[in-house]
């Protein structure tokens, strides 16, 4: 399937978009009419505002060679440390308590004018003039101390020189037994327009942890996140409250390229929350798949989150190889059995790309040991391209399984969306509050799977009061499916303006423009995507 193509849009990227009541006017056999949003609908979080402001207070200037921890040690709030453009810092280096709320900046001592501009974003090829703070050893090139909070890295590389495996490059809060009460959090900590990365060869094992509160990564790069046997990641957190955002960056990793969960918290119920994921490129270079190096799994997993929005990201190539090739997984995830509040809830994923992989999304209502089943999780608007078993997958659109019956609030709308095997695989269990409406998406060899059961005695069995209305299934029958859908034969009987080419706006002669439940076009409203997604892969 071709990448989507840009069509001419508007440019200006909009607000934030919350979703127009939704009134029925065509109803499926397993529900009433689809509702406006509510009570069961993800909670939006809370969102950081990380615009910049000029230091106020003193200029610490660190030349090539220089003591940066000196720096860092005798800053006041309001101040700001120049490292000399192209000089090389070797750390570990730690960010020590202040008094105040005023923010420390650390930057390149560049102009302003070699650097992005705020809201653009770092590249590589800006290395020359950014001063370059490396980890010699296996250890972070920045840490915090316990409780550390305002510091802002501005125009600054971080990498390292180990040869073999560094465990994390920039370490945002204490991941462990150290930081065990909210009192201890690092917070109000950013990295804006940083270029963050390991090397070909050598195991990172995470390029940023944030096991923080108030943090934020934006308008950065980074790369070559990647080990072999082991997960890495871009970014990961899970002993840190947030609020986190991470907005407008280029991020690469082998295991996931961004995961909250993976480890038990240290302080007890806390849930990593008020998460902003938008406007990010989620990318693994296929050079990993033809060498094989890296222990790849997907693009991005919660296992652990309340109060996330992810949108107008771009999220390309997840291939079966430590895992089946899913682009995104999500479930409670308690890791080793004691942290038995762990939840994934209220999860809001609207106006993204997903493409290249081998299934899209896989959602579970909880691991092995006690957890809270995920509640609350919508998608809307998203377009998902070359879900296929030629990345090694199984070609699954989307995978349900509620092991524990609980799974509730989980809503498919307004998705466009190609997968070669099936269109929703059922493993397990029952899924409460199921609803799937307004959508274009393709039937597969298998429609919607389960063990033992056909396509609508699937939905009934497992799907107990779901909605399932207003959807266009490319290559399904009538006879198989709930009353109030659509079967165009093949992609051809759509009416897309130019499949082949990557536009799946509807023409207007198509016979389903204007047939969604809610008057509008079934599939994803293509023209939002391309809006917040303009810029996301340069």
């Amino acid at each position: 399937m071709t990448a989507i193509r840009a069509t001419p849009v508007h440019r200006a990227i909009v607000g934030l978009l919350i979703l127009a009541s939704v009134h029925c006017n065509r109803v499926g056999d397993g529900g009433g009419p689809i509702p406006p949003p509510g009570p069961t609908d993800p909670t939006l979080p809370t969102l950081l505002n990380t615009a910049y402001t000029a230091p106020t207070g003193a200029t610490i200037t660190v030349p090539a060679g220089g003591d940066f921890q000196a720096a860092l040690n005798s800053a006041q709030p309001g101040d700001q440390i120049l490292l000399a453009a192209g000089a090389t810092y070797v750390g570990p280096f730690t960010l020590p308590v202040k008094a105040g709320n005023s923010w420390i900046l650390i930057r390149s001592s560049t102009a302003d004018a070699n650097l992005p501009a705020e809201g653009q974003r770092m590249k590589p090829s800006y290395a020359a003039v950014l001063p370059k703070i490396v980890s010699p050893n296996s250890g972070p090139a920045v840490q915090t101390a316990l409780g550390a909070h305002h510091y802002r890295f501005l125009g600054v590389e971080i990498t390292t020189t180990e040869p073999s495996l560094n465990y994390g490059l920039v370490l945002f809060g204490d991941g462990g037994a150290a930081q065990n009460s909210l009192a201890l959090v690092a917070h109000d900590l950013i990295l804006d327009r940083t270029y963050i990365h390991g090397n070909a060869t050598v195991s990172l094992k995470r390029c940023v942890s944030l096991n923080s509160a108030a943090s934020a990564v934006i308008d950065s790069y980074l790369s070559e996140c990647h080990a072999a046997g082991q997960d890495a990641q871009a970014i990961c957190g899970w002993n840190g409250p947030g609020p986190f955002k991470i907005v407008n960056n280029y991020l690469e990793g082998s295991g996931e390229n961004v995961m909250f969960g993976g480890a038990d918290p240290a302080i007890a119920n806390l849930i990593p929350s008020d998460i902003e994921i938008r406007r990010n490129y989620f990318f693994k270079p296929l050079a990993w798949r033809a060498s094989g190096a890296w222990s790849v799994k997907n693009l991005l997993e919660l296992k652990l989150g309340r109060r996330v929005l992810i949108q107008g990201n771009i999220f390309e190539n997840s291939w079966a190889n430590a895992q089946t090739g899913f682009a995104m997984v999500m479930w409670s995830a308690d890791e080793t059995g004691p942290t038995t509040w762990a939840q994934t809830a209220d999860v809001w994923v609207r106006e993204n790309i997903i493409r290249h992989a081998g299934s899209g999304l896989q959602l579970t209502d909880k691991g092995t040991f006690p957890a809270l089943p995920v509640q609350r999780v919508r998608f809307d608007n998203n377009l998902w391209q070359d879900i296929s078993t030629s990345w090694g997958g199984d070609g699954r659109l989307f995978q349900v399984a509620s092991n524990t019956g609980q799974l509730t609030a989980i809503k498919f709308y307004h998705q466009t969306g190609f997968a070669d095997n099936t269109l929703i695989t059922i493993v397990s269990g029952v899924t409460q509050q199921f609803e799937f409406a307004n959508n274009i998406v393709n039937r597969g060899q298998y429609g919607i799977h389960a063990d033992n059961a056909s396509e609508k005695t699937a939905l009934d069995r497992y799907m107990p009061g779901y909605i399932f209305a207003g959807n266009a299934v490319i290559g399904g029958t009538a006879a198989s499916y709930p009353i109030g859908n659509f079967f165009p034969t093949d992609l051809n009987a759509v009416g897309f303006v130019n499949a082949a080419g990557g536009d799946y706006h509807l023409t207007a002669s198509s016979p389903y423009k204007n047939q969604g439940t809610d008057g509008t076009d079934p599939g994803a409203d293509i023209t939002a995507i391309l809006t917040w997604t303009n810029g996301v892969d340069q």
